[in-house]
């Protein structure tokens, strides 16, 4: 059986430590078993590396996310890649279409699609790992994982499964699905045996190539990322599930959390207290997370959540945290912090002139033997000043190294690239009439390839 996380979400949930590019899963707010910060994606690939489940995984993602997968997993986990942000039906159909032509998976074999931050205990996989077994048993085209409610919630969908006797796995048939209810509704599906959508799900991969095929879609990973954007932004659940008349459910009874809100992701948090500043023992409940350089103090302030980024400052009420995705619907601004596969880089200030000039500053760091992609920049130049450590960088094929006090000046149209010989830290400073992401135009990415760069002009 082969797993598939899914890794997406837009960040307004768990803003200002969240964004476009930092979504919930990557903030390292949890505690791992060596008392280090974790984030949730570290989180479930340790426990399915602990399950022995890691070499049959992969995670799905948009291009925005593969750095920082990168940067916290490593580069050595399987990534299969999306244009572009879409619904969970394209991609899941992209994911089936790079097993089938990309990983050589044959037809007959059952994937299993999860979120990529479910908060559970270890048995969680092991039920996962039944879902192959009731697929066999069932016949069924589809095998749901419910949760066994712990009580009432209007928090989640509901399974609903039919009275027909259990299979031998335990499993049982679904009647139909429940999109969260009311408290009396929920108390009256529990008394149903009704279940919690945890999201994940099995089939067979050759049930979701004959339904692309009948969509007239390809079944190569290359031919469908082509046509992506023309596929419909639309859940899995409505595209297939409510659909399929033959679906089973396996029960999951142990623990599971949804942490998508910040007084659930508080509940389960080692600290109340992260970074720099003070709460006084007066302060019951609140819990502050500061990744700001500056000192926050809180005084005799009960149950809030105070979080501090770059991107922002949040102060709600712990019962009141959930509105924050409503109240940013029409909030937009750049990612201020982003975490890459050879560091991370935080922006310091960001100006556009009423001329149309714009000066953006970043305090970038890169890691020790990492290094940035050659590039050049046809709508901006940069000025860099080395803040610590050694470098070499590249200017238009020329070497030579770097060290604190340097500074590096990249005209437009200049190629450039930066290897960190010990971790380094530098100020950037872009100037330009755009400074967009699609104004880097990349040459190469290895070291390696750079390098010959000088050979080959």
């Amino acid at each position: 059986m082969k797993m598939v996380l899914l890794s997406g979400g837009s960040g307004k949930r768990l803003w200002p430590l969240s964004n476009d590019s930092r979504s919930k899963q990557f903030l390292k707010v949890l505690e791992s078993p060596q008392g280090e910060p974790e984030s949730m994606v570290q989180r479930v690939w340790r426990q399915l590396e602990e399950a022995g489940m890691a070499e049959s995984s992969y995670l799905a993602t948009g291009r925005g996310q593969v750095e920082m997968i990168q940067s916290q997993l490593g580069s050595h986990v399987p990534i299969i890649v999306e244009p572009e942000r879409r619904d969970t039906f394209p991609a899941i159909a992209l994911t089936a279409t790079y097993l089938y032509s990309v990983a050589g998976v044959s037809p007959a074999e059952t994937v299993a699609i999860l979120p990529v931050d479910p908060y559970v205990e270890a048995s969680f996989f092991d039920t996962i790992a039944m879902l192959e077994g009731t697929m066999l048993e069932s016949g069924a085209n589809l095998a749901l994982m419910g949760v066994v409610p712990e009580h009432a919630s209007e928090k989640y969908g509901y399974i609903i499964p039919t009275t027909d006797e259990a299979g031998g796995n335990g499993f049982m048939k679904v009647s139909h699905f429940q999109e969260k209810p009311d408290r009396i509704q929920a108390e009256q599906l529990i008394e149903q045996n009704a279940l919690w959508n945890c999201g994940v799900f099995a089939f067979r991969l050759g049930y979701l190539l004959d339904i692309l095929q009948r969509k007239g879609l390809p079944l190569g990973y290359e031919e469908l990322q082509k046509q992506y954007k023309l596929l419909s932004s639309i859940s899995f659940d409505y595209e297939v599930v409510e659909k399929e008349e033959h679906i089973v459910v396996q029960p999951y009874d142990g623990f599971w959390k949804d942490l998508g809100t910040w007084n659930t992701l508080t509940e389960e948090m080692s600290s109340k207290h992260v970074g720099k500043g003070f709460v006084t023992a007066d302060s019951e409940g609140t819990c502050l997370i500061n990744e700001l350089d500056i000192p926050i103090t809180v005084i005799g302030a009960k149950d809030l959540i105070i979080a501090a980024s770059p991107d922002g400052i949040l102060v709600t009420h712990k019962a009141e945290s959930p509105r924050i995705k409503e109240v940013l619907k029409t909030f937009e601004q750049r990612p201020m912090y982003e975490e890459r596969r050879w560091g991370h880089y935080k922006v310091i200030d960001y100006v556009k002139y009423d001329e149309g000039n714009e000066v953006l500053t970043k305090r970038i760091f890169i890691s020790e033997g990492n290094n940035i992609s050659y590039q050049l920049h046809r709508k901006r130049s940069e000025i860099w000043t080395i803040v610590s450590g050694e470098a070499s960088i590249v200017l238009n094929e020329k070497k030579h190294n770097v060290k604190a006090g340097d500074v590096v000046r990249i005209p437009e149209g200049t190629k450039h690239a930066i290897l960190a010989l010990t971790d380094v830290e530098f100020i950037e400073v872009q100037t330009g009439s755009e400074l967009v992401e699609e104004d880097n135009i990349r040459i190469t990415l290895d070291w390696n390839d750079i390098e010959l760069q000088q050979f080959i002009s």
